[in-house]
C-alpha cells in the first residue's frame, strides 16, 4: 500500500493570510494530498507576513523549527516575506523552494511537479530559476532550491477560501461555528511606511457572484457567522467592471449579502475610516444580521504625523466617524490599529495621539511599534524615533486600551448580549464554562457545557480576565436558530 503524500501549512500575520492559507489547502488536497502537522508532513508550506522585522524573525524562526523537528520534510517558504526578499529567504539552511505571492496561485502544481515530476514540462514553463549562486546551504534537501518571483503588480489573480476558526484536520462544521472569507486583496494606497502594496500588488476584489457562492456554501454546511476581510476591505468592488451606472462598492456588498443569502450574521473587519460612509454606518447600525463591531484604523492622531504616513484622512475627519458610529451603534465595539514611534513623531505629536484616543469612544486597540521596512518612504526619513522610546509609548496605549475596554465591558453588567457559542470549553473552581462571542465582538464565558455554533442570549454577570461571565437567566431564553 502506498503512502499518502502529506503537507501542512502553517499561516502567519492577518486574516488576508490565513485565507490564503485555506485556498493552499484546497490546492494540496485537490492533488490528493493528506493534511498533518508540520512535525510529521513530508511538505511543510510556510505562508508568511513581512509587515514588521518581527514578522521576518518569526518566519525565520519557524524555518529553524520545522528543520529540525522533521529534517526529512521539503520547506516551502511563500507569502509576504517570500515576495519581498526571496534571495535572503533561499539561501538559509533547509528551505527547498521559495514561492512568491506572485505564483501563489499555483503553488501546489509548481512544487509537486518540481518535487516528484521530471525537472521538465511544469517547472520550466513557469519560469523556476536555480538559484545556483546560493552555495551548499541551498542544496541541503537533495535538490536545487528554486525561487519563483515576479513582479505583483502583474498579477490579477486573488486566492479565496473561507478560514475556519479553531479549525483541525478531520472537523466538523458544526464544531468551527465561524469562518472568515477573503472577498479583497492588494492596496492602492501607499502609506509611507507600508511595504504591504509591493508585495500583494493592486486593489482586487472577489467578484460578487463568487462571494455570494461561497457564502450561500457555508450557509448550507451550516455556518452561522461569517467574516469578510481584505486588505483594504473597503475599496471593493472598485476594479470591477460594471454595467450599471455607478461601480460597485463596499455598501452594495453589504447589500447584496443580506439580500442574496441567508447568513445570521456578517462581521466586518478592518475597514478605513473614509470608507465608512454614512450609508455603510446606517446598514450596518439597522441591520440585526451585521455585527456591531467596527475595526477603523487610526495609526495616529497628529496631523503632521498623519501626513507623513500619506495617510488620506486627517484627525478631524477620524474623529467625526467614530462619533457618527458611536451615535448609531451605541453598543458596538470601535477599534483602531495605532503606531507608535514613527519617525518625526515628537513628544507633542505622540500626547496629541494619546489625547484625541483618550477623548473617542473607542473599546479597544491594536498597538504597533514603528518598524522599518526595506525600500519604504519612511525607512529613509530623518528622526527615528529610539526604540525604547517607541516601546514606553506603545505600552502608554495599551495601558489606556485596556481602561477603556474594561469601562466599556462594566457597561454591560446584569445587562443582555446575543452570542455565538464556539467550540472552546474551560473548568474552574466555579464549574465548567463554554467560550462564546458576542454580536458586539466580546469574549464571553458561559455557565455550563453548551454545544458550539449556538446563537444564545445570555445575561453578563461579571468580567474576569478579560471576559465575559454570563449565564442563561430563567427569564432569558436562548435564541433558537438551530
Amino acid at each position: 500500500m502506498v503512502a499518502v503524500p502529506t503537507y501542512h501549512v502553517e499561516n502567519f500575520g492577518c486574516r488576508a493570510t490565513q485565507a490564503d492559507g485555506a485556498a493552499l489547502e484546497r490546492q494540496f488536497e485537490s492533488h490528493g494530498l493528506a493534511r498533518t502537522s508540520s512535525a510529521l508532513a513530508d511538505l511543510v508550506i510556510l505562508n508568511t507576513c513581512t509587515v514588521t522585522n518581527s514578522a521576518d524573525q518569526d518566519a525565520r524562526s519557524a524555518i529553524r523549527r520545522v528543520q529540525r523537528q522533521n529534517p526529512l520534510a521539503k520547506i516551502i517558504v511563500t507569502g509576504c516575506y517570500a515576495q519581498r526578499a526571496p534571495e535572503e529567504i533561499a539561501a538559509l539552511p533547509g528551505v527547498s523552494a521559495v514561492i512568491g505571492n506572485s505564483h501563489k496561485h499555483q503553488l501546489a502544481e509548481i512544487v509537486l511537479t518540481n518535487i516528484s515530476g521530471p525537472p521538465t514540462s511544469q517547472a520550466e514553463r513557469v519560469g523556476f530559476v536555480p538559484l545556483a549562486s546560493l552555495g551548499a546551504d541551498a542544496r541541503t534537501l537533495g535538490f536545487e532550491t528554486r525561487l519563483l518571483v515576479s513582479d505583483i503588480f502583474a498579477h490579477t489573480e486573488l486566492l479565496a477560501a473561507p478560514v475556519f476558526e479553531s479549525a483541525t484536520a478531520g472537523s466538523h462544521p458544526s464544531d468551527r461555528t465561524r469562518s472568515n472569507l477573503k472577498v479583497q486583496d492588494g492596496c492602492d494606497n501607499r502609506c509611507s511606511f507600508c511595504v504591504i502594496p509591493s508585495v500583494r500588488g493592486h486593489s482586487r476584489s472577489l467578484p460578487l457572484p463568487q462571494v455570494i457562492r461561497e457564502m450561500n456554501a457555508l450557509v448550507a454546511a451550516g455556518y452561522r457567522e461569517v467574516v469578510i476581510s481584505g486588505i483594504n476591505l473597503g475599496r471593493w468592488g472598485r476594479d470591477l467592471d460594471s454595467r450599471e451606472s455607478r461601480l460597485p462598492d463596499f455598501e452594495q456588498l453589504l447589500r447584496a449579502i443580506l439580500s442574496e443569502t441567508e447568513l445570521e450574521k456578517l462581521r466586518i473587519s478592518s475597514v478605513e475610516p473614509m470608507d465608512w460612509t454614512d450609508e455603510v454606518i446606517a446598514l450596518v447600525a439597522s441591520s440585526p444580521r451585521i455585527a456591531k463591531h467596527a475595526h477603523v484604523p487610526l495609526q495616529s492622531g497628529s496631523d503632521s504625523v498623519l501626513r507623513r504616513m500619506h495617510r488620506k484622512y486627517r484627525p478631524w475627519h477620524y474623529r467625526e466617524k467614530i462619533e457618527k458610529i458611536r451615535a448609531a451603534m451605541p453598543t458596538a465595539a470601535i477599534g483602531a490599529d495605532v503606531m507608535a514611534g514613527f519617525p518625526g513623531e515628537t513628544e507633542a505629536a505622540f500626547a496629541v495621539t494619546r489625547r484625541l484616543i483618550s477623548d473617542l469612544p473607542l473599546t479597544y486597540l491594536h498597538v504597533f511599534t514603528y518598524s522599518a521596512r526595506p525600500g519604504t518612504p519612511a525607512a529613509a526619513m530623518p528622526n527615528h524615533v529610539p526604540v525604547q522610546v517607541a516601546r514606553e509609548r506603545n505600552k502608554i496605549l495599551r495601558d489606556l486600551a485596556a481602561e477603556k475596554k474594561l469601562s466599556f465591558m462594566q457597561s454591560f453588567i446584569g445587562k443582555p448580549l446575543e452570542a455565538i457559542t464556539l467550540n472552546v470549553t474551560r473548568s474552574d473552581s466555579d464549574g465548567e464554562f463554554t467560550e462564546g462571542l458576542t454580536d458586539n465582538y466580546q469574549k464571553l464565558y458561559l455557565k455550563g457545557h453548551h454545544e458550539p455554533n449556538r446563537w444564545i442570549t445570555a445575561r453578563v454577570e461579571g468580567i474576569q480576565d478579560g471576559a465575559f461571565l454570563a449565564d442563561l437567566s430563567s427569564n432569558l431564553s436562548p435564541t433558537n436558530r438551530g
